[in-house]
């Protein structure tokens, strides 16, 4: 399957109704407010324009009305099939009907002291004009060191570590610096939304390929005839955001065999390596041949707990990293520099850490599918990342974006559809993703919710 990245002004990216009239909602939402009288417009961030009075003729002092009319909202054409994100809308929707969110992926509960107090000391320590453009030194060096304790890999934080404002910027950094516009680019879906939007500013010409239920394994077969000598590059997440699946040693043996017979590049996302449950995570470029074209990116957001931070890398060899820091140094230049070195403490956090961290978050997940279970959905597993994939057809509904909304609003939790990770929306309609980032009092109480509400 063959998608352009261009896309018709008046075509939505999501194929249910149900979505278009949950996004209808959410704007009115942001264009009305209430007044004793009713729904009132008020202006906006939209285009959205009201009559305003201004003393515009100074020479006579004679004050004139003048009517500015609504503005249609204007975007460019690559980014015209790209609505507000699904994130937004239903966090939104969770403040609006007081539900409980497990829906977007960031804790409900803080960082590490130990990290919190090393950002406050560089910040007292007058660590806060622009930092280096591709890292504080010592976050550079704290990279290095955890890559190689990982993956058994010398690099050189100097030529092939980059820092990033988050994951999402060293994935825009190295589609920008690395695809041309016409590149194809292999994605799997379900996806993470931002690698399309992404790949659309590139221009690249996406090819996808769909992982399905109950594994989600890789269709070896469709890969290896979708992967030819046109292909630039492949894009991939593990663990697996939504579906929590790993690739195995063997996927990835494939993949690499694949890349290194149609010299084909590989950006991988692994920004929830430490939460890797059931098999150990493997870094793409660990493998035999495959460093040289292999962009690795990473963040500290989710091992940490600090998503509000925006610390990202991208670690590749030099012919690789001079193009990803091109697209950076005109993307943001730098990074908050007082955080760079708290992360770089924090990165050098005793193994002791890590293991607490997968422990915590065991018990959490146990929490969440357990009593998923028992509510009766049936959940896949979910052997990395924060998240699990349920079917949520036995309730009745007609599509995950009917449910999610009802779910909200009925019975007072959030989750995410993930038709909206899925270039055709249909492979994702069954399916909805539930996050367990959040503190064990929560989960109880949403899974609570959803034993007394929920009805078969």
């Amino acid at each position: 399957m063959q998608i352009q990245c261009t896309w018709p002004a008046n075509e939505m990216r999501f194929g249910s109704s149900s979505l278009i009239n949950l996004s209808k909602h959410l704007y009115a939402d942001f264009i009305f407010v209430k007044t004793k009288t009713g729904a009132t417009p008020r202006p906006s961030f939209s285009a959205t324009m009201s009559t305003v009075s201004t003393q515009n003729d100074v020479v006579s002092g004679q004050s004139e009305s003048i009517q500015k009319t609504q503005q249609p909202l204007q975007v460019a054409k690559r980014l015209e099939k790209f609505k507000t994100t699904i994130f937004t809308q239903m966090s939104s929707l969770a403040i609006k009907y007081g539900a409980i969110n497990l829906g977007q992926g960031f804790p409900n509960f803080d960082g590490p002291e130990f990290v919190k107090e090393a950002a406050i000391q560089a910040i007292i320590d007058g660590k806060n004009q622009y930092a280096r453009g591709y890292g504080v030194p010592d976050l550079n060096s704290a990279i290095a060191e955890r890559f190689k304790k990982d993956t058994g890999l010398v690099v050189d934080p100097e030529k092939e570590i980059t820092v990033t404002s988050g994951c999402t910027e060293a994935i825009a950094a190295t589609v920008l610096g690395l695809i041309n516009p016409g590149d194809e680019v292999i994605l799997f879906a379900p996806f993470y939304d931002s690698y399309e939007a992404t790949l659309s500013m590139a221009g690249a010409k996406v090819r996808g390929i769909t992982l399905r239920p109950p594994d989600f394994s890789v269709p070896i077969d469709e890969l290896k005839s979708t992967i030819s000598k046109n292909t630039r590059a492949i894009l991939l997440n593990t663990p697996h955001n939504p579906t929590g699946k790993m690739f195995t040693r063997e996927e990835l043996n494939e993949i690499a065999s694949l890349c290194i017979e149609n010299d084909v590049l590989v950006f991988t996302d692994e920004v929830y390596d430490k939460l890797a449950f059931e098999m150990d995570h493997i870094s793409l470029a660990s493998l035999p041949g495959m460093y040289e074209r292999t962009v690795t990116m990473n963040s500290l957001g989710k091992t940490f707990s600090l998503t509000g931070w925006k610390i990202g890398w991208a670690i590749a060899p030099p012919h690789l990293t001079w193009g990803v820091r091109q697209a950076h140094s005109y993307l943001t230049f730098a990074t908050s520099t007082p955080m760079q070195w708290a992360a770089a403490t924090a990165i050098r956090a005793p193994d002791s850490y890590y293991v607490e961290l997968k422990r915590d978050y065991q018990a959490k997940k146990a929490i969440l599918v357990e009593g998923l279970k028992a509510v009766g959905f049936k959940v896949y597993p979910s052997s990395g990342t924060y998240f699990v994939v349920v079917d949520h057809t036995p309730f009745g509904l007609e599509n995950d974006v009917a449910f999610c909304e009802y779910l909200i609003k009925e019975v007072g939790v959030v989750a995410i559809p993930t038709s909206v990770f899925y270039f055709n929306p249909e492979d994702g309609k069954n399916l909805v993703r539930f996050t367990f980032c959040k503190d064990e009092g929560t989960l109880r109480a949403a899974v609570d919710r959803m034993k007394e509400k929920l009805r078969k």
